[in-house]
């Protein structure tokens, strides 16, 4: 399904098939950089070093604010600046000139933080979504791999293109949704990408403190958040390392880490664009202080205040807005787009339009009670103003007398005319002159600009504004704001960075207005809320001034009117005295918030992608500390390992299985394998469970049984699993566990299979994430030392029916075996008790392609069918939301996958081969 190219052909199309289709904003020729896909990560060979950023040399906090105190080392400055051999030097000189002359704010470690060093980290591509791509697929059983790739905005490249021309070869524009730490986020792509410069509009929405509570959102389905209860601790290392490392001195670590953020947020911007950081009044003044010191107090645009909410209860005043801080990389040169808003007709304005214009043309003061009518005024007649006609100094030629009305008039002392004797007579002609006391005056209806430009107090924020009027994240932001903020400082096409992705809002709000965007998250939460609110929702479809170059070519604005004569176009005349008096067209105003919308064609997402930074992987050696309880993770993580098993030496499977384990040690002379136990001996209720059970490991016990671990931060890989399972055969191990944070497809169909290619079974066991934490949680009671969970259990259906390229498939998912670190029970969740789940029907082993998308007990695609009108049948709908897939055909590589995301934002996977599905009955 291509996207409109020309709006005459596709709407007419569209009309006359009466027949709804979805459509997105296609990018034009913009373009990026091309990123590996996560399945080439151990083949990835384009390392960079870590990147130091130093401050300002100017930022010394040992400088005193008064120069008097220092003048030998200020008029060495000013040598230097007239000496320097090129501008950068003298910038570097003069910055740090202006830092003496000025206050700053200092904390603890700042002085002995001159610089901080960041890894340079790829970023690899986890999955490629795209709506329309869904639509395609739930609507035709056909597979046209070529157009499907096109969808994705995926190219027909190999593996081997794909590895070798990453981060070199530009391709064209996809949007991003990035996993990882912010820091080291935009730091790749300030040294992977080379996108310094080039965001137009950077929208930032840190933590408002150092609340652990005010920070994180544990549950895709629960916002409620309470500040220290170890049930709302988030499970996700990266969170917690970031909430431990970030806030350990308090406001002074919380200082630190925005600064740092605010440094490469400033390389990345564009010397015309902007920032915007959302912040409440607890730490307003310390935020300003800090990017005053960032990008400088002379590119402070302006303090905003918007409403967060109607009503907040305190004991002193009640706090109901928060702020935005607006500063440009360069004051002088940014971008500013006028934006308006509805000028509201109220009484107070009233009194000064307090004259009107009846229906017959005759015109009268308003009463004391029609002035408290507000905008009902409009019933009655049109109020106008009488404004001053003069303009300071005096001129003979502009101060002639005026006869009106049988008196003749003079401008005051050392005053003019506003407009010549031929403009006085226009204004006469136009019935614009009017008398008030003594003096001649101008006639300003109220509604010759019924709209005002933005001021800095935002009061219709903070009630609706959401999608379906409902909050998808704790500290979600009012659409409203972010829009305004993005159509006065961008044009269709800039790209936008949101370090703080929340709910997505920045994303949604870009897509809507045409801009390209990347949003980047430490949590897996709202990436989730992101990645469904993305892929589920419709916009308008704004009609493109050059269809070829997409929305960066600008949108149509026309002039309209509704059927009370206001305008409602893009396009709104700006009536004045003067254009009046020079008989003049009236200046127009472009209303950016108004694009001429093409009501016939259904908007969707266009394709986007989930990429994530992922750590050079640690190297788990059989060799390291002798003593397994004084070594670190970090210098033997194989020896905290095995301490781990020997705190918890039961392992909890799926299918409420379980197995205990004694004698927990280090092989030896092991060249793959990393640890040895034996099982404890079952009692004979444990058989008699096993018995009713009727599900049992098989297991001899006393006979030593094998581990691998695999990397803390990568996946386990085919090639561990093959090598560790023939060294424990020969050994003659009982079994293999294999223990993972991750582990790759091939791996896992190796580990399911692997009593028949290598002669010794094997099972995954899937460690909780705590495990990478340290020490960070154990006193809580939610933080159980050592948990796993199960992987999805799914049914592939093999149909009877068939369509011209071979035999269909349907895939269903029946539940999800989930552990709970807190009762240490096994939780079997059902399929439809799961945010969500996708389904790659065409699985290459590379990147997650999201054919079907699934929100059991949503209606997340409510806002999608309503738009579409009945184009699908009712049913596919219901696949979209429960548990079954529609069907699907064969693809290339002969098998799928299915990803199924947790309350907690962790993502299972399992894979198929089609040839193992089980036939329809």
């Amino acid at each position: 399904m291509s996207t409109k190219g020309r709006r005459s052909t596709k709407a007419k199309q569209t009309r006359d098939a009466k027949d709804p289709q979805a459509y997105d904003h296609k990018k034009g020729e913009d373009k990026l950089l091309l990123r590996p896909d996560v399945g080439l990560q151990a083949q990835f060979r384009q390392k960079k070093p870590p990147k130091s950023y130093r401050y300002d040399p100017g930022l010394d906090p040992a400088l005193s604010w008064d120069v008097s105190a220092d003048r030998e080392r200020a008029e060495a400055l000013v040598a230097r600046i007239e000496q320097a051999e090129d501008l950068t030097e003298a910038k570097l000189a003069a910055a740090e000139l202006r830092q003496m002359s000025r206050p700053f704010l200092n904390w603890a470690g700042k002085a002995e933080r001159g610089e901080f060093t960041v890894p340079t980290l790829p970023l690899f591509v986890h999955e490629r979504l795209s709506t329309q791509a869904i639509l395609q697929s739930v609507k035709s059983h056909k597979r046209d791999r070529q157009q499907t790739l096109a969808l994705f905005a995926d190219e027909e490249l190999d593996v081997a293109d794909r590895l070798l021309k990453a981060y070199t070869y530009q391709t064209d524009w996809v949007n991003r949704l990035l996993l990882g730490d912010s820091l080291v986020v935009m730091n790749s792509l300030l040294q992977y990408e080379g996108l310094g410069g080039q965001v137009q509009m950077l929208y930032m929405d840190p933590p408002y403190g150092v609340k652990f509570g005010s920070n994180f959102q544990p549950f895709i389905r629960r916002r409620d958040v309470r500040h220290g209860d170890d049930g709302d601790l988030t499970r996700e290392p990266e969170m917690v390392q970031a909430y431990r490392d970030t806030w350990e001195l308090g406001l002074h670590s919380y200082l630190t880490y925005l600064r740092d953020r605010l440094l490469l947020a400033r390389e990345l911007l564009n010397e015309r664009g902007s920032i915007f950081v959302q912040i409440s009044d607890e730490n307003l003044h310390h935020v300003r202080e800090v990017m005053d010191e960032v990008f400088g107090a002379e590119n402070c645009i302006a303090v905003i205040a918007f409403k967060k909410t109607g009503f907040a209860s305190d004991e002193t005043l009640s706090t109901t807005h928060d702020f935005l801080l607006w500063y440009a990389k360069r004051s002088e040169d940014i971008k500013l787009r006028s934006v308006f808003g509805e000028r509201e007709l109220l009484p107070n304005e009233l009194f000064f339009y307090d004259q009107i214009e009846l229906p017959d043309g005759t015109r009268r003061p308003l009463s004391s009670d029609e002035k408290n009518l507000g905008p009902r005024i409009r019933e009655i007649g049109r109020p106008y103003a009488r404004n001053p006609m003069v303009s300071p100094g005096w001129q003979d030629s502009l101060s002639l007398p005026v006869e009106f009305e049988g008196r003749t008039f003079r401008p005051p002392p050392n005053r003019h005319w506003a407009t010549t004797q031929e403009g006085i007579e226009r204004l006469r002609e136009a019935r614009r002159l009017a008398i008030k006391g003594n003096t001649l005056r101008f006639i300003r209806y109220f509604d010759d600009f019924p709209l005002q430009p933005l001021g800095t107090v935002w009061n219709d924020t903070g009630v609706g504004g959401f999608v379906g009027d409902e909050r998808l994240y704790v500290v979600q932001t009012d659409v409203r704001v972010i829009q305004r903020c993005l159509l006065m400082t961008t044009d269709p096409g800039d790209l936008v960075l949101d370090p703080t992705c929340g709910s997505g809002t920045t994303a949604y709000v870009a897509e809507q207005w045409g801009r390209r965007w990347i949003t980047i998250d430490t949590s897996r939460v709202p990436l989730a809320l992101a990645r469904q609110r993305l892929l589920t929702a419709t916009f308008p479809y704004y009609e493109l001034r050059d269809p070829a170059r997409g929305p960066g070519g600008g949108f149509v604005y026309k002039r309209k009117h509704n059927q009370k004569g206001e305008e409602v176009g893009g396009i709104v005349p700006h009536i004045t005295l003067k254009s009046i008096a020079q008989n003049e067209p009236p200046q127009e105003e472009v209303l950016v918030d108004r694009p001429e919308v093409e009501s016939s064609i259904v908007r969707v997402s266009g394709p986007f992608v989930v990429e994530a930074t992922i750590p050079t992987a640690i190297e788990l050696s059989p060799t390291g500390a002798t003593n397994d309880n004084q070594a670190s993770y970090e210098a033997d993580p194989i020896g905290r390992m095995i301490e781990v098993l020997r705190r918890s030496p039961t392992l909890r499977l799926a299918g409420n299985q379980s197995v205990t384990l004694k004698h927990i040690r280090r092989p030896a002379k092991a060249m793959d394998l990393h640890a040895e136990a034996e099982l404890v001996e079952p009692t004979l209720e444990d058989l008699a469970e096993e018995a009713a059970t009727q599900k049992s490991l098989d297991m001899k016990r006393g006979k030593p049984v094998a581990f691998i671990f695999g990397p803390e931060h990568g996946p386990v890989t085919e090639q561990m699993v093959f090598a560790a399972a023939k060294e424990a055969h020969l050994k003659s191990y009982n079994r293999l566990f294999v223990v993972g944070f991750a582990i790759q497809p091939g791996a896992s169909k190796l580990i399911q299979n692997c009593e028949q290619a290598v002669g010794l079974p094997a099972t995954y066991v899937q460690a909780t994430m705590d495990l990478v934490m340290n020490d960070l949680l154990k006193t809580t009671r939610a933080s159980q030392i050592f948990s796993v969970t199960g992987a999805p259990d799914i049914r592939l259906i093999r149909l009877k029916r068939k369509n011209g390229n071979g035999p269909l498939y349907r895939v269903e998912l029946l539940g999800l075996d989930v552990f709970d670190p807190v009762t240490m029970q096994n939780d079997h969740r059902k399929g439809d008790d799961v945010p969500a789940w996708l389904l790659d029907a065409d699985y290459d082993d590379l990147v997650f392609h999201v054919t079907q998308a699934f929100f059991p007990r949503t209606s997340a695609w409510d806002h999608l069918k309503r738009a579409l009108k009945g184009t699908y049948e009712d049913s596919v709908w219901e696949h979209l939301a429960g548990t079954v897939s529609e069907p699907f055909a064969a693809g290339e590589h002969k098998k799928i996958a299915v990803k199924v995301i947790d309350d907690r934002g962790n993502e299972l996977m399992v894979v198929r081969w089609l040839a193992d599905a089980e036939s329809e009955r």
